[in-house]
């Protein structure tokens, strides 16, 4: 096990799960150390709020114990994610859409920043500007085009990752990923959303 840029642990997960498959049931804990901050982002960038610990633990133990039916040779991730999305949808159902939005951009920040400490301060400002305005706008969406700009957008995920942790097919997530854009530049300049379309087109 290493740790990559960011923090980010690096674990041989195919490894790992033929193991855990196998009876050895603690070496699950480094999928958890390996996942967790990424996980706690998404339950965050989804409306977890405070709750987004408890929505992860729970996740963590679903895939766990769905490791059966996971397909040899797939990404951890965007399966985990999927699981996440789900948990954190089931839990902040009965809630007010405004406790969704609330505190969603600061745990984002928190979990995993993605702006590195070496980045220039004025470039640092810039991105946080846009990311406070680009969360904002999020809850003028559908649940449907909030969910595919977050993972786009905030959590960086690909359109692969996307179509994986949100079960819908690729050619959706880019429909509704183009829908979403245009509802947004109604809504923001372009200087916020910057050059992301490219690969959307």
């Amino acid at each position: 096990m290493r740790t990559r840029e960011g923090g980010r642990i690096d674990v041989d997960e195919a490894a790992v799960i033929a193991r855990v498959r196998a009876g050895e049931a603690e070496a699950y804990a480094d999928l958890v150390r390996a996942h967790t901050a990424g996980a706690l982002r998404v339950a965050a960038a989804f409306g977890a709020g405070a709750d987004a610990e408890d929505v992860v633990q729970s996740a963590f133990f679903k895939a766990y114990c769905s490791l059966g039916r996971f397909k040899d040779g797939s990404p951890f991730r965007p399966w985990l994610i999927r699981i996440v999305v789900n948990e954190t949808r089931n839990t902040v159902r009965s809630s007010a859409r405004h406790r969704a939005a609330t505190g969603r951009e600061a745990a984002l920040t928190e979990a995993e920043p993605l702006i590195p400490d070496s980045a220039d301060p004025a470039v640092a400002a810039v991105e946080e500007e846009r990311r406070t305005r680009l969360t904002a706008a999020l809850d003028e969406l559908s649940e449907e085009h909030r969910q595919v700009v977050t993972c786009r957008y905030l959590l960086e995920m690909d359109e692969a990752e996307t179509a994986a942790a949100l079960g819908w097919a690729r050619g959706t997530v880019k429909s509704r990923l183009n829908r979403a854009l245009r509802k947004l530049g109604r809504i923001l300049p372009p200087d916020v959303l910057g050059g992301g379309e490219e690969e959307h087109g």
